[in-house]
């Protein structure tokens, strides 16, 4: 920009030279035009006048007058400066005209004459007669008496461009000076913009440094957005969060990986060496009395641990595939109604003295009581406290809202639901977790479970990319709120499998998850367990969309909640209001009554408190159906 700024101001002054100095001479020639009959007639005046002046005056033009041959005649004036120095121009040798051409002036240099000095020489004075001449050769004649030419030559007058050149040295000194603090100001003035321009590129430079090192923690302090470099910041920070999030989910995941290896390796090693250990006894032992005996039991722990070994390995299997995308299909259609009865009837063969409570979900919320400032003023007041009381009564509810916190167990008949995923999957899924509730609580301790379809203002995608804890399970109850009150979002189908047993600690629930973790590993090696059930669940959970989560249960014991995707609620809607139109279509024909979804879903107003208690539609079975399961219906849980 600096070098921009010089070469600009240099070409200005250049072009302010050139334009002032042609204008200049181009006066010049134009006097001497108008001035050459005028001083050629008054000769004789001029040459008399004084030539000591403190400057050039009257006298200022130089006239040499020749014959017609351009021999010199004489030179009537010839101007001389105060210190006596005279300066004439350089004109051609007498009886010669050499490139001169009659009227067009030229410029030619001078002779400087000191014959005459008296003192000391001024400089100024030496600078002005050095000074070039600018001279215009005329023709001059005069008439006789009978009006025809008597005499005539070549007249040559001159004035000296001192004049001139002062005015171009002083205008280029100008022009110089201008231009250097035009220079010096626009260098200021850029400095000051790329210095501020650049500060945050600098922040940026030192925060890259930061990460480089390995602090991925560093961010670049905030600039307006309205700016390019507010723009890149914004966007290098979100870049670096992602970053930083990959890199921990990379970390995370690697280091679940080394656990996973290193837990595989044990898990396999142990009925491995188990074998081993089994097989060298029998041979030890063959031949001694009793030894078919002995074989027996050898054999007997070798299938044991052989057959521990080969459900981990297809455990571990399962795991491989559901990680690959592979083993699950999702195009089928699962009827969750019939899938959470039956794991109520496994739980009861498994467990036959176990009360088995079934029933539905729906929030549970706690009002909040309101301030007495926040009290309606009364109606006897005038007219325009009356007014305020308007206010207030509208005021009151905002200050005593209902707090959502929970879900909320109520017995009743289960709600038929059909989803699309795969079936055997899901099943596998609630047959794991009645497996643990029958491995790890006591037989008499109750079980309920519940299942509804629930409005929720969060993305199917948002959803499955949640991590299984407590915090998680708030942000869906939260957006079941947000749901139920704007009707925006997706319907989920929640199934909840609530025990009274010992329960986990908070800081293992979210363990549950992870692969061959086990709250008490000699247990879980006495029930059978290989730690990778609830892992497996979370993974066919997660290739449908959905959410699965351990929370304490009221009064103790462990909640697992499955959240799955079933449709958005607009489609549900329209789908529930065709069905609902079949019933009553049905009712005409004497078939029952039957209740839609969305008229169930909204018939929230009618119930206490304002909580949603939907009716379920189906409900051909008495209320008692719904309760304690009896030996009658009991059957052989499946194994997936």
């Amino acid at each position: 920009m600096i070098v921009v700024l010089i070469i600009g101001t240099f070409g200005i002054t250049v072009a302010i030279r050139q334009m002032v100095g042609g204008y200049l001479l181009k006066k010049t020639d134009t006097q001497l035009n108008r001035q050459a009959s005028l001083v050629f007639n008054n000769i004789r005046q001029l040459s008399q006048d004084d030539g000591a002046k403190s400057a050039l005056g009257p006298t200022d033009y130089f006239l040499q007058i020749r014959d017609a041959k351009s021999n010199i005649m004489t030179t009537p004036l010839t101007p001389s400066l105060p210190s006596g120095v005279v300066s004439t121009p350089n004109l051609p040798e007498s009886g010669t005209m050499g490139n001169v051409q009659i009227s067009v002036p030229f410029t030619t240099t001078a002779n400087v004459s000191y014959s005459s000095v008296t003192g000391d020489i001024d400089a100024s004075a030496t600078n002005i007669a050095k000074a070039p001449w600018r001279v215009l050769a005329l023709k001059w004649e005069v008439q006789g008496a009978q009006g025809q030419a008597d005499t005539s030559g070549v007249l040559f007058i001159g004035l000296s461009l001192s004049d001139q050149i002062d005015t171009m040295r002083t205008l280029t000194r100008y022009c110089i000076i201008f231009g250097s603090s035009m220079v010096l100001m626009g260098a200021a003035l850029a400095l000051f913009i790329v210095n501020s321009t650049l500060t945050p590129l600098k922040r940026i430079e030192k925060t890259a440094a930061k990460i480089a090192q390995g602090d991925l923690s560093q961010r670049i302090p905030p600039v307006p957005e309205t700016t390019e470099v507010g723009s890149l910041s914004a966007s290098l920070n979100s870049m670096l969060a992602r970053i930083e999030q990959s890199f921990h989910e990379q970390t995370e995941t690697t280091n679940k990986m080394k656990r996973f290896v290193s837990d595989a390796s044990h898990e396999l090693r142990t009925p491995l060496a188990a074998i081993h250990g089994y097989a060298e006894l029998y041979k030890m032992q063959r031949d001694y009395p009793g030894a078919l005996e002995r074989a027996d039991k050898s054999i007997e722990h070798i299938e044991s641990s052989s057959t521990r070994m080969a459900v981990l390995v297809e455990d571990l299997l399962s795991l491989a595939r559901l990680d690959e995308g592979r083993g699950i299909e999702m195009n089928h259609e699962i009827d969750l109604t019939t899938l959470v009865n039956d794991a109520s009837e496994d739980l009861h063969a498994l467990d036959p003295g176990r009360r088995i409570q079934r029933g539905i979900i729906d929030l549970r919320k706690s009002a909040i009581a309101a301030p007495p400032a926040a009290q309606s003023i009364k109606a006897d007041e005038p007219s325009k406290k009356a007014s305020k009381s308007r206010k207030a009564s509208f005021v009151a509810p905002m200050l005593n809202p209902l707090q959502t916190v929970g879900f909320q167990f109520r017995e009743a008949a289960i709600p038929q639901v059909h989803l699309k995923g795969d079936p055997s999957r899901i099943r596998q899924v609630v047959t794991n977790i009645v497996g643990n509730i029958h491995r790890y609580t006591p037989g008499d301790s109750a079980v309920q479970i519940a299942m509804n379809v629930l409005p929720a203002s969060i993305n199917p995608s948002e959803l499955s990319s949640l991590p299984s804890n407590n915090a998680s399970f708030t942000k869906f109850i939260e957006a079941v709120e947000v749901g139920e009150t704007t009707h925006i979002g997706n319907y989920y189908a929640v199934m909840q499998f609530i025990d009274h047993g010992p329960g986990v600690p908070p800081e293992s629930r979210q363990q549950l998850f992870e692969r061959f973790y086990t709250a008490d590993p000699s247990r879980a090696r006495e029930k059978g367990g290989t730690g990778l059930g609830l892992a497996i669940a979370q993974s066919i959970v997660k290739a449908h969309k959905g959410l699965i989560c351990a929370t304490e249960s009221d009064g103790g014991g462990l909640t697992f909640t499955i959240v799955l995707p079933v449709a958005e609620i607009a489609s549900y809607q329209k789908k529930s209001e065709n069905t609902g139109n079949k019933g009553k279509r049905s009712e005409k024909k004497g078939s029952g009554e039957a209740t839609s979804m969305p008229d169930a879903l909204h018939a929230a107003s009618a119930l206490p408190g304002g909580t949603s208690q939907p009716l379920q539609p189906h409900q051909s079975q008495a209320s008692d159906d719904a309760g304690t399961s009896t030996g009658s219906n009991t059957r052989v849980p499946s194994r997936s």
